[in-house]
């Protein structure tokens, strides 16, 4: 666990209240990540089959010299960018779009980061039309192989399959009071317990803060947050997650392309595996 994360801070907070940190207005998003991390970003707009989708935007950038293809959900500042954003929530062209990036990034032999940050994927009949379950599995096979690094920052909410379209990473990293889930507390509880009211137990039962999920293998670590949350201090929590976008890609461009992908095989291959103590 980072230094800076302590047992002590999770013992004090329930999850359901780390959920509710997770979701807090004031918390950055990834336009704020990107202005504070990133130089000379150059947006690429669509998917080439139907439309550019502005609840999930890419393009290449600069980190610490080091040239990489950026990704990322963003929820937007304000109402009116909200509602432009969708909440965060892509449809099918948003995942196609971080496709065809990623193919750009491989073409260039150019390291992925990607920004977790959305409830989940947008839900809608117009989204489910367009194939929006077929563009996430689709992203999920082609990032398995990637033959470049993929580094995941999960900075907000990690909601489902709408997480999962962009974060089939090398090494997966979560802010101190972000989650990472595949289903929203909300939800749970009204499909286990009939009864929404019931959300943080279904929090505590679903195991979804950082923590939980670096002990289960999960995430890779926990990047520390300033006292009372990211929102208090956008400038020092832009400095921790650049360090350790740094560190990670400082490892893994090292690695050979077929040791990179093997690595990637066995992390996910492990988890969900059972062992009996017994």
């Amino acid at each position: 666990m980072s230094s800076g994360v302590s047992e002590k801070i999770y013992s004090e907070l329930t999850p359901w209240q780390i959920v509710q940190i997770a979701r807090f207005r004031d918390r950055p998003v990834f336009q704020d990540y990107l202005s504070l991390i990133f130089i000379d970003f150059i947006e690429l707009h669509g998917d080439r089959c139907y439309s550019d989708d502005r609840a999930l935007i890419g393009g290449f950038a600069t980190i610490n010299g080091r040239k990489v293809l950026l990704l990322g959900h963003n929820k937007g500042k304000n109402v009116c960018e909200n509602i432009e954003r969708n909440f965060g929530q892509a449809k099918p062209e948003g995942y196609r779009k971080a496709l065809r990036l990623m193919k750009l990034a491989e073409k260039y032999n150019l390291p992925v980061v990607t920004f977790i940050d959305t409830q989940g994927a947008y839900p809608g009949l117009d989204a489910e039309e367009r194939g929006q379950a077929e563009a996430i599995a689709r992203n999920l096979i082609e990032m398995a192989r990637l033959e470049v690094p993929i580094v995941t920052v999960v900075i907000g909410e990690g909601g489902s399959g709408g997480a999962l379209g962009i974060g089939v990473a090398d090494m997966i990293f979560m802010l101190q009071y972000s989650i990472y889930s595949v289903i929203s507390p909300e939800g749970c509880a009204a499909i286990l317990y009939h009864d929404a009211a019931t959300a943080p137990q279904a929090a505590q039962a679903l195991k979804i803060t950082a923590h939980d999920l670096k002990r289960l293998g999960i995430a890779d670590d926990i990047i520390p947050e300033p006292a009372g949350g990211a929102h208090r201090d956008y400038a020092a929590t832009a400095k921790a997650v650049k360090d350790t976008i740094n560190g990670a890609l400082n490892q893994l461009t090292r690695l050979p392309v077929d040791q990179l992908l093997q690595k990637r095989f066995e992390k996910y291959s492990h988890m969900g595996i059972w062992e009996d103590s017994a």
